[in-house]
């Protein structure tokens, strides 16, 4: 027996994500302080080659560094806040940005 796949082919999404034309929104697993309220949803745009080369210059070869100061400045949001997201959340994150930057059709 085979079952059947929803969807058009795409990877499917899990249900905390969703990827519009412009980024992307996860909704957190744990409500977290960010910028002076508490959250239970982070959006992210779409990067520019501009930004990505800004955060490595700043990062100085530090790769998690330089994750940090990109999502940061994506999201709006000042790393010591990110650094306070649950680790789950935090991988919420990095997974909506892999599904941004990658090619569909890959």
């Amino acid at each position: 027996m085979t079952q059947a796949t929803a969807g058009n082919g795409k990877k499917d999404q899990p249900t905390w994500l969703e990827v519009t034309s412009e980024g992307f929104s996860v909704t957190l697993k744990y409500p977290t302080e960010l910028c002076h309220s508490v959250v239970d949803k982070v959006s992210m745009r779409s990067p520019t080659v501009r930004e990505i080369r800004a955060a490595d210059v700043a990062s100085n070869g530090d790769a998690e560094k330089r994750e940090l100061l990109l999502f940061s400045s994506l999201t709006t949001i000042p790393t010591a806040d990110l650094e306070t997201l649950k680790y789950r959340d935090y991988r919420r994150l990095q997974a909506g940005y892999f599904r941004l930057v990658d090619e569909d059709e890959l």
